[in-house]
């Protein structure tokens, strides 16, 4: 240390001699090196540049928690999954599951900043634009501000879900000074709706290059966004004004390569690499594997693999976010229904684990009737885990007592994708080609069917519904055999929907059970105001099954909101950045 000191102190007093000698200082101005002028990033060239710039910040890059798969944010603090791997392991997450969370974790700077750095580059984007080269036209420069636009309102959108409100950052800030003046004291949710319909009033309807967002991407996300006002508003003309996005995108949308949006015919096929930018995937994060660089690839569940299982099993790594007792025993049915009562946590209706049994041990999986979603969403004991083998049970599970017995299922990648949809060339193999999926068909057609219901009109709603379970129902898990691997019985809705509260009660259940483990729950339930009692369920049987993993905390409503992180206030000061209230 003191060498460098000693180098540097050598180097300024050269430094010093020469200025004192020379009657010209011209010499200093030497161009940097190492980066692009904003002459070369305002031509065409440069704008796409900065412009795929922007759209690799939407997986979080460096800051993880930061992604969109919200697998911690969404699925953890819902209720779908457990941390899971060992209590050592990530430990910051430990806090989160158990809602102990206080403005000092240093994971909600991950969050924070992974999209702030989105919304800065989307700022850079959007000066360049202003000044843009003679080789950039009027109709795509306006394209790339919507697409610019788009996800500057996504990242806010995921900022103000977490953290309610936080600094819009003008797109002309100055970075190097003055953000500290900037107040975290607008009402976000209005700025985010006008964002997005810029871009849904000014996207085309397909993009040149698929992955890029067209306008029917930007229809979907802002009717989201206003469904999420009117839960909020309780607005009819709210619910409406959503109704109309979602119908237009259910009734015309196309993707980028012409697909008509409609659902995939058998459940897992979604998350097959092969089958990338499907009819469902409305909005998805682009990823490719065996590029030279890992970070072409997806690593939104790099953690999120059974644990040790060698060279029969994919991921090897690391055991973390492992399916919740309570959200597996959400997938019994009777009569091919869901048991919308929550009574699918009573002893009787459990699913059977192999909690507690070593591999060795026998064990017969659960006889019962069950939506064979859980099989495409779940590794358990006995029921073939895709294409690598049956899943043997507490020999994949890093730590039965601190996670349970199950591990995640969604975006992994088969056997027959080692390699090619799955990157090698990292510290994991757990890096894939598979593209996140942040909008798919489905998530539209249940949010479409909440404000049918608001509205309503409960038997259009219940024939959206009944096309999501029809795919559940032709979803089987097959043995090689070709017989199912568990007792899979699921039913349409066929009786007339009259009363509102239970179809309310249907569509929400429905929302859990299709788009488990996706990060969607924790938002879902605090919009719906059903938190407290959700999880308040959850708490009483996965406390007491993982009473170590736990705790003895329980879920308050102050944990709707996350606590700004205390490193962000103390650079700007309490009363710039103010912090949410109880933390």
């Amino acid at each position: 240390m003191k060498n460098i000191k000693y180098q540097f102190a050598a180097m300024l007093t050269a430094g010093m001699m020469l200025l004192a000698t020379s009657c010209d200082d011209s010499f200093l101005d030497v161009p940097p090196v190492g980066q692009l002028s904003e002459a070369q990033l305002s031509s065409l060239a440069g704008i796409d540049a900065v412009l795929i710039s922007v759209y690799s910040q939407v997986n979080g890059r460096f800051q993880r928690l930061a992604s969109p798969s919200n697998w911690v944010w969404g699925s953890i603090r819902g209720g779908d999954a457990n941390k899971g791997t060992d209590p050592g392991d990530f430990s910051t997450i430990n806090p989160i599951q158990r809602f102990e969370t206080d403005a000092t974790v240093s994971i909600l700077e991950e969050n924070w900043s992974g999209n702030f750095e989105g919304i800065a580059r989307a700022n850079q984007l959007l000066r360049l634009l202003d000044g843009r080269g003679s080789d950039v036209s009027d109709a795509y420069a306006r394209n790339v501000e919507a697409q610019a636009r788009f996800l500057k309102a996504h990242f806010y959108f995921q900022l103000w879900r977490n953290f309610n409100k936080v600094p819009i950052i003008p797109k002309d800030a100055d970075y190097k000074k003055g953000l500290e003046e900037i107040k975290n004291d607008q009402e976000m949710l209005p700025y985010i709706e006008a964002e997005m319909k810029f871009a849904a009033d000014n996207l085309p309807a397909t993009q040149p290059q698929v992955g890029r967002v067209n306008s029917w991407a930007a229809k979907a996300y802002l009717g989201k966004i206003i469904l999420y006002k009117a839960n909020q508003t309780g607005s009819a003309a709210d619910y409406q004004a959503a109704k109309v996005l979602f119908d237009d995108v259910i009734a015309n949308g196309v993707t980028s390569n012409g697909l008509k949006y409609g659902l995939v015919p058998y459940y897992e096929n979604m998350f097959r690499g092969a089958n990338d930018n499907h009819q469902e995937s409305i909005w998805a994060y682009q990823s490719s594997a065996n590029t030279g660089s890992v970070n072409n690839a997806n690593p939104e569940f790099d953690l999120n693999f059974p644990y040790n299982t060698g060279p029969n099993g994919p991921g090897n790594c690391c055991g973390f976010f492992q399916p919740s007792f309570t959200f597996v025993n959400s997938f019994r049915t009777s009569g091919g229904l869901p048991l919308l009562d929550g009574s699918f946590n009573a002893p009787a209706n459990r699913v059977l684990s192999d909690m507690g049994l070593g591999t060795a041990a026998p064990f017969t999986p659960d006889a019962g009737p069950l939506d064979p979603r859980v099989d495409h969403t779940t590794g358990r004991r006995g029921i073939p885990y895709l294409d690598w083998q049956d899943f043997p049970g507490q020999a994949w599970i890093r730590n039965q007592p601190n996670g349970g017995p199950y591990s995640p299922k969604k975006y992994v990648y088969t056997r027959a994708e080692q390699g090619s949809f799955q990157d090698n060339s990292s510290w994991t193999p757990g890096y894939t080609g598979i593209n996140f999926m942040i909008v798919r068909f489905a998530d539209v057609l249940l949010m479409s069917a909440e404000v049918d219901i608001e509205v309503g009109s409960l038997e259009t709603a219940r024939a959206k519904v009944n096309l999501v379970r029809t795919r559940a129902k032709n979803s089987p898990i097959l043995r090689a055999n070709g017989t199912p691997a568990a007792n899979y019985v699921v039913n349409t809705y066929d009786a007339a929907w009259t009363d509102a509260n239970i179809a309310r009660a249907a569509v929400r259940f429905e929302r859990k059970l299709e788009l488990g483990m996706e990060g969607h729950r924790f938002y879902d339930l605090v919009r719906w105001k059903t938190d407290k009692a959700e999880l308040d369920a959850y708490f009483a049987l996965e406390g007491v099954l993982l009473p170590a993993a736990m705790g003895s905390t329980g879920y308050d409503i102050k944990h709707r909101l996350l606590p700004l992180p205390q490193n962000q206030i103390d650079l700007v000061g309490s009363s710039t950045l103010i912090q949410n209230p109880g933390f």
